[in-house]
């Protein structure tokens, strides 16, 4: 095993979860100008998490839809759109003739 690789300047943290507002209290390694004071009364540097466990759909349950533009329908059209344009150029397209047959006699 390697040594020393892992930090060793652990330093208590509150993360907050900027969706659902929770906060936890852990050790890190993780450093923040921007401070805030937990519950138990004493001031610690505050990272901001955008998604963690409370907040993910995943994790929570909720469903969310996802398609809210209606993206996969405007894809779908397109193709439609493409197949009609690759079919129309197939029959405007010149058709091959077939060379004469010549009999030997």
């Amino acid at each position: 095993m390697k040594k020393n690789l892992h930090p060793e300047e652990y330093q208590p943290v509150v993360y907050k979860d900027s969706n659902s507002g929770d906060t936890w209290l852990i050790r890190s390694t993780a450093t923040s100008k921007e401070t805030i004071k937990h519950t138990d009364g004493n001031t610690y540097p505050l990272i901001l998490v955008h998604v963690s466990a409370k907040s993910h759909p995943f994790f929570t349950g909720d469903e969310k839809v996802l398609d809210i533009e209606g993206r996969v329908d405007k894809f779908k059209k397109r193709q439609e759109a493409a197949a009609k344009v690759q079919a129309a150029k197939k029959a405007k397209a010149p058709k091959e003739k077939k060379p004469k047959e010549t009999t030997k006699l």
